[in-house]
């Protein structure tokens, strides 16, 4: 059984948006199956030196970003207002000189450094300049000015450290010194960002591909409309389940909220939710999608990466923090409905889960190897691959024959992976430059010996500091790219300042995600708020509200390893985390009530800043405050429920009689029942 479409138009607005983020032009003939060529190529690459031969790092990662700048400057117009259908001569000298720079340091790259002792010569100098002023074009059509923009900013700070004042001065470096360190080595363009981006994430980019071209996003939709959709604010429920689900494999709030939002925002406002609050909850949801294991938008293999730990212990460490967001924005969710008296969806509109498990369920199980895999210490390489042919098995598996992966789908996967890698890729490469500066000029310790200055040995002062730096660096970027750049200018700070590293740098991530529902640049409420034609700032300003709870989550965690599962010391105690997750559920649920407003009716003023003090209780660390902001909720909730049944109780009361007259000069006896 499918799910019936609401009956709603999806206004033009909603195309637009859905415009905007799509992949590139609208190529048609020759130039089409060029750039269908390429992206078949690129993955095709992947697929090959991942698993099949052991290329050494510098060579895969030339010949990768290689593939990615003609992707790049053939899909991506100059400008908003540039050719949209076709290539320019522009875009075709561009690519040409983007292949001759990766052409010729794969050429000379054993000759620079065996032959000529590490030695560079003008010729090197000048196609090292021409690959960075390449990439940062690329990078500027790919993702926006901010990227690029850092990026620039870096060589300045590196090339004119000298002038700069105080503790961010240094000695600087020549423009050649700069080049040869970005472009002749691996430690800047083809460092370790742009290894992960052509080893997990691409991998993991096309795994999210196949599930695409096989319907399981069809069955991530049925399914979370069969578990939520009779529920109150129903479609609100399902947003949730669905961007949590699609959010983890994309890696983008944006991109998710034009997918799942196109669906689930008009069956919000047609069981009456305000479109602005239908908006809020999509980009709220999407947004948390990037927080979700197992692949956290492939951010969860860069971190491991950073931090030289296992796979597993990551997607161990997010577990708590992501089932205590959404487990708020559900709450949240919920209580609103019940404020508004609002229904679910009809019964005839829903399937049954058993329906929709029997029709497309098996394609469920590569996600289940997937995660098992990783969890029993396999690569992610690995998992990836396995998941990969999982999905073609198990489309095979399904009675609907829409399911299966043919050859054709799968050049569409292969097609389709290679475009959203781009954006990612670009990306991981440009920020290569900026971790090279970081590292060259020792900016991140800088950071780090003012933060501390600053706050004065004052942990939530610092913790603050860096919440403000990752939402301002974070705006409008990836995960995988957000978390890079945070991870490296704002992480050592939190770890100078005493804070465990794990739980140190899923604060900063978790900020950096949150950047996309914050105000001035939210583009993911923006984005949905041009599906539901809502007020973008309002929209962003009620994201922000309904995910409150997700702005002091990183603070439970900075506070409380547990939550990340790294105590502070010793292994981890079971008792000690079921109590973190207790205390943090309650915590969160007084949270929403707060925010809310709202419970069995409206909240007088003391309830609700008695619910919002115990709230806070409840999300710190101690046990002592712990128990008090137990006593304090279970005494508010009781009094908050007596005065209702009190106010029922006298509503039903009569009340005494009173005279009124009946029109005709005559009094007359009425009694009147309050309803």
């Amino acid at each position: 059984m499918s799910v019936k479409q609401p009956n709603v138009d999806i206004d033009q607005n909603n195309e637009e948006v859905q415009e905007s983020v799509s992949i590139g032009r609208a190529l048609k003939g020759k130039q089409q199956k060029i750039v269908a060529f390429t992206g078949i190529l690129l993955s095709g690459f992947a697929v090959y030196v991942n698993s099949f031969i052991n290329m050494q790092e510098i060579y895969r990662n030339v010949l990768f970003l290689a593939l990615l700048f003609v992707l790049a400057f053939l899909l991506y117009p100059a400008t908003k207002k540039g050719a949209n259908n076709r290539f320019t001569t522009v875009d075709i000298i561009l690519t040409i000189a983007s292949i001759a720079g990766s052409v010729y340091i794969l050429l000379f790259y054993t000759t620079i450094h065996v032959d000529r002792m590490s030695q560079a010569v003008t010729m090197d100098y000048i196609f090292a300049g021409i690959t960075v002023v390449l990439l940062l074009e690329a990078a500027r059509r790919t993702l926006g000015l901010f990227i690029p923009l850092l990026t620039s900013l870096a060589i300045i700070y590196a090339v004119f450290g000298p002038y700069f004042p105080g503790i961010f001065g240094h000695a600087g470096f020549s423009f050649e010194r700069l080049l040869y360190r970005v472009y002749m080595t691996t430690e800047g363009i083809y460092g370790l960002t742009l290894s992960i981006a052509s080893t997990y994430i691409v991998i993991f980019i096309l795994f999210g591909a196949f599930l695409s071209v096989s319907g399981a996003s069809k069955l991530f939709n049925d399914l979370a409309i069969a578990i939520a959709g009779q529920r109150r604010g129903g479609p609100a429920q399902v947003a949730v389940l669905s961007s949590a689900l699609t959010g983890s494999l994309n890696g983008s709030a944006v991109a998710n909220v034009a997918t799942t939002g196109a669906f689930t925002i008009p069956l919000m406002k047609q069981i009456g939710l305000k479109p602005r609050y239908a908006a809020a909850v999509e980009a709220t949801a999407s947004t948390g999608g990037m927080m979700m294991p197992p692949i956290m938008g492939a951010a969860a293999f860069i971190m491991a990466g950073f931090l030289g730990v296992s796979y597993s212990v990551i997607v161990l460490a997010a577990i708590i923090p992501t089932f205590l967001y959404f487990v708020a924005l559900v709450l949240a969710i919920d209580l609103e409905a019940k404020k508004h008296g609002l229904k679910g969806m009809s019964k005839d509109s829903i399937p049954q889960v058993w329906q929709v498990m029997k029709e497309r369920g098996v394609l469920l199980l590569p996600i289940i190897i997937v995660i098992s895999t990783l969890l029993m210490g396999y690569t992610p390489l690995f998992a990836g691959f396995a998941g990969i042919i999982s999905v073609i098995i198990a489309s095979w598996l399904t009675k609907d024959k829409e399911t299966r992966v043919t050859f054709a789908k799968i050049g569409t996967a292969f097609i389709d992976g290679a475009k959203s890698t781009i954006q990612v890729g670009i990306a991981c490469a440009s920020i290569g430059i900026i971790i090279a500066v970081v590292t060259m000029s020792g900016l991140g310790s800088a950071i780090a010996y003012n933060v501390l200055s600053i706050s004065s040995g004052m942990l939530w002062v610092a913790l603050l500091l860096v919440m403000i730096t990752c939402i301002v660096l974070s705006m409008g970027l990836p995960s995988t790219a957000l978390y890079i750049v945070v991870a490296v200018t704002a992480a050592p700070a939190l770890v100078e300042a005493g804070v465990n590293p794990i739980a140190a740098h899923f604060f900063v991530f978790w900020f950096g995600a949150l950047s996309n529902i914050t105000p001035p640049v939210a583009l993911a409420s923006y984005t949905a708020a041009g599906i539901a034609r809502a007020d973008a700032m309002k929209t962003s300003w009620t994201s922000v509200r309904l995910a409150l709870p997700g702005f002091i989550i990183p603070f439970m965690i900075a506070y409380n390893p547990t939550m990340v599962m790294q105590p502070e010391s010793g292994s981890v105690q079971v008792v000690a985390v079921a109590i973190t997750i207790i205390t943090s559920v309650l915590g969160v649920f007084a949270l929403a009530v707060a925010l809310t407003n709202y419970f069995s009716t409206d909240l007088v003023v003391l309830e609700r800043l008695l619910f919002f003090a115990s709230s806070l209780l409840l999300v710190s660390s101690g046990l002592l405050t712990n128990a008090l902001g137990v006593f304090i909720m279970a005494v508010t909730l009781t009094l908050h429920i007596l005065r209702v049944k009190k106010k029922k109780r006298c509503n039903r009361e009569p009340v005494s009689p009173r005279r009124v007259n009946n029109g005709k000069g005559k009094q007359q006896e009425k009694r009147s029942f309050e309803s």
